[in-house]
């Protein structure tokens, strides 16, 4: 399960509206228990609307502030900016870490819809998403 404040979730889709054309992206910090502290947008260094590739320089960064942060890098989001908030072919053998979350935007439709999934050796799960109100 992944946990998500109101205002984490308008920042994702906030990021993915902001790039288009291309697919928006970002990193998700937080806990293993999949509750998100931060979100951590990214330019999309592939700028396409096919596939997305977060900033290495930041993922770096990223990294470097979770572990001074005593947090984890727990996942990635991005947008499909035609299609269905389900994982491409692309984004499936690309995961790269199956404990992570994958957040997928669809802008293909308003509302946007926003899903997560797991991806463990190929196989998609949708995940629950729960949206709680700040604290």
């Amino acid at each position: 399960m992944l946990t998500l404040t109101a205002s984490q979730r308008d920042r994702v889709v906030a990021t993915c509206l902001r790039a288009l054309p291309e697919e928006g992206c970002g990193l998700l910090l937080g806990s293993a228990d999949g509750v998100v502290a931060e979100i951590v947008p990214s330019e999309n260094v592939a700028h396409s609307a096919r596939i997305y590739e977060i900033d290495p320089r930041l993922l770096l960064k990223t990294f470097r502030r979770a572990d001074d942060l005593g947090l984890e890098v727990i996942g990635v989001f991005h947008s499909h900016t035609h299609s269905a908030a389900y994982p491409s072919p692309t984004d499936v053998n690309q995961a790269p870490d199956p404990n992570w979350h994958y957040v997928l935007v669809s802008l293909a439709t308003i509302p946007t819809e926003v899903q997560s999934y797991r991806i463990i050796e190929g196989v998609v799960t949708l995940e629950e998403c729960v949206v709680v109100s700040a604290s």
